[in-house]
């Protein structure tokens, strides 16, 4: 059974409550307490040694990544964070200072969004180390933005660029929440998502909520450089555009707005982030499914993302 499979299967008849607002099927749940000007948004996410992260990536890195993927999930919806809680699951054979590096890490990028740490658990976990992140966050009421609500005709965009990951950049991104915000306070931003499985696994997600498709240009994703020396490099039959859809953990954010409002944005992002890329890369359609074009002409896009629990082919 591979992970959305079992994802489904897990949540179809979870029981919910007055304040559930938004459940499973997004980046993050939205709550509603009962406060007049906002809604707040609850998420978690765990790393794992030997699948996010190696026993020598620096300990700093590795705290900051555990923080900054659930940090990513709040950005996806225009939201910002507000305090979190850590699980630390330890092997036996724990290093103290090791993990006194991993907190300094998580610490240094909570401070930059001021985000309290609040607290936590501990417990062990055979030969491996597992970070479990919970955060708690919350978004102007109205201002959420969901996966669902992509229309036909919108502009797809993507911040930054994509691929590569692996060389670094999954233990050193920045989490969009600046961006993220700026964009749904300043344009009529009907879907968004953030990229953590590749842009050909989350674009899907975001179809799929909406009910829609839609058509991918080749030439105006934005590969990375590290993708492309890669590909250069290795003489891989992965080329740089397969690197940019399917290999994950870019987190960045992918989002449609209406089409009337595409060249109002590049030029206003400009002026706002002349530092981070973006790229307008398609358009959505009304026929459910994603082709591409290129030069050799339209066809369905059928790789795919990285997806726990996937038998290899």
């Amino acid at each position: 059974m591979k992970e959305f499979e079992l994802i489904n299967r897990l949540t179809r008849s979870l029981p919910g409550n007055s304040a559930l607002v938004t459940g499973p099927g997004d980046d993050c749940a939205v709550l509603d307490l009962g406060v007049s000007d906002r809604l707040f948004l609850f998420k978690t996410d765990a790393v794992v040694q030997g699948v996010h992260f190696s026993g020598s990536d620096p300990a700093e890195q590795v705290g900051h990544k555990a923080l900054a993927r659930c940090l990513s999930d709040v950005a996806a919806m225009a939201g910002t964070p507000i305090a979190a809680l850590i699980t630390l699951a330890l092997p036996s054979n724990f290093d103290p200072a090791y993990l006194d590096k991993v907190y300094s890490g998580m610490d240094q990028l909570a401070r930059r969004y001021d985000v309290a740490i609040a607290g936590g658990e501990t417990t062990t976990n055979p030969e491996r180390l597992l970070i479990s992140v919970s955060v708690l966050g919350c978004v102007t009421r109205g201002r959420q933005v969901l996966r669902a609500g992509a229309k036909a005709g919108d502009a797809l965009f993507v911040t930054g660029e994509l691929g590569g990951s692996l060389a670094g950049k999954h233990l050193e991104f920045e989490p969009r929440l600046n961006e993220a915000r700026w964009l749904a306070q300043n344009f009529p931003i009907h879907s968004m998502i953030d990229l953590s499985d590749g842009l050909a696994g989350d674009l899907p997600h975001m179809l799929t909520s909406s009910g829609v498709g839609a058509e991918v240009m080749a030439t105006a994703i934005p590969i990375s450089s590290t993708a492309r020396r890669a590909a250069k490099a290795s003489g891989s039959a992965k080329t740089p555009l397969l690197a940019a859809l399917t290999d994950g953990e870019d987190f960045e954010l992918l989002f449609s707005v209406p089409s009337r409002e595409a060249v109002r944005l590049l030029d206003a992002w400009k002026q706002q982030f002349p530092s981070t890329r973006l790229s307008c890369i398609g358009k959505i359609a009304a026929t459910k499914g994603i082709i591409i074009r290129d030069k050799h002409g339209v066809r369905p896009l059928t790789v795919h993302g990285y997806e726990h629990f996937a038998k290899p082919t």
